[in-house]
């Protein structure tokens, strides 16, 4: 509807200006849950997700320690919500731009693994845990960002059928998950101004689109298919 849309679009410019991830999401929850309740609570309630405190790149910090990387991923693991996908804002965010622990190449690098790998999105945490800590940093990365679903999933599933009958809090996920999906859509524009850089690398995107959305071809597939491509350019 209109209104997510708009919270949607909110969303892709205050990201896009380094506004907190998280922030985005509990704002879009709120702001979809009271004004799409406006007309039943009677009064006239404006919230805006403008005033959010902006977070600014830091400085470089120092090699992330294994405490680091599991209290990071804890953290994610906790909060992220609408796709294993919104995972890449965080890292965004933090990792590249924030602390400067990672570049957006080896994010890139990450997100590959994580498709080419069987098994969730979230195996992107392994990886990125290997190159900030070794193999005890994949460990922890893996255990702090799957721990908290175990223990969510067995608190609120009994009171999951209740959440979407409610008004209030069916309107406050459906915030959550426009906020999302707008997180998704920047990140995804980042990445690419990063990996777009020559004409090959354009018409393998363009490519890669048309085989994924026109033919359903397997992403894993389309990740090896452009390997293949860009070793031969660089063999050639």
């Amino acid at each position: 509807g209109w209104l997510t849309g708009i919270v949607g679009g909110l969303v892709i410019v205050l990201s896009w200006l380094d506004v907190s991830a998280l922030a985005l999401l509990l704002s879009a929850g709120l702001v979809v849950m009271l004004a799409g309740n406006w007309r039943d609570m009677g009064t006239h309630t404006w919230w805006t997700a403008a005033a959010l405190p902006v977070n600014l790149p830091a400085a470089g910090a120092a090699e992330p320690s294994g405490l680091a990387v599991f209290g990071f991923f804890l953290k994610v693991g906790a909060v992220l919500y609408g796709s294993g996908y919104v995972l890449l804002a965080f890292l965004q965010k933090d990792l590249v731009e924030r602390w400067q622990w990672l570049t957006s190449e080896q994010l890139l690098d990450a997100v590959a693994i994580g498709q080419l790998t069987p098994g969730p999105v979230f195996t992107t945490a392994t990886f990125i845990g290997y190159m900030l800590a070794g193999h005890s940093g994949a460990l922890v990365a893996t255990l702090g960002i799957f721990l908290p679903s175990f223990i969510f999933v067995a608190a609120v599933n009994p009171w999951v059928p209740h959440l979407r009958r409610s008004p209030w809090t069916s309107r406050f996920l459906d915030g959550v998950v426009v906020a999302s999906m707008g997180l998704m859509a920047v990140v995804s524009g980042k990445l690419a101004i990063t990996a777009l850089v020559d004409v090959v690398t354009v018409a393998l995107a363009i490519l890669s689109g048309i085989a994924l959305f026109r033919f359903r071809i397997n992403s894993a597939w389309l990740i090896l298919g452009g390997a293949a491509v860009g070793l031969g350019f660089h063999l050639l």
